[in-house]
């Protein structure tokens, strides 16, 4: 596939075709990183985008606590027994 390279202000821009951004599920707007790689540009989705937000969002809900408690149970405290070196 071929595409032009047109001048936009200061910077360049391409037109990416709707079907490789339907593949990647990307639309006008979506975040993305762009890299090199051997003379190529690579182009990757953000996955990242709009974690802090959520992450904010599910604070302020006090959905943000611990799904499994992190904390030693009674069986770690007394019936554990490490095997080997001790």
């Amino acid at each position: 596939m071929k595409t032009e390279i047109f001048k936009i202000g200061n910077d360049y821009g391409i037109i990416i075709p709707s079907n490789i951004l339907n593949q990647l599920k990307l639309s006008a707007g979506s975040r993305v990183k762009l890299s090199l790689k051997e003379g190529a540009i690579l182009l990757h989705p953000d996955i990242r985008t709009g974690w802090a937000e959520a992450a904010k969002q599910m604070s302020e809900a006090g959905d943000d606590g611990l799904l499994i408690n992190d904390f030693p149970s009674e069986f770690d405290n007394n019936e554990w027994k490490w095997e080997g070196n001790q």
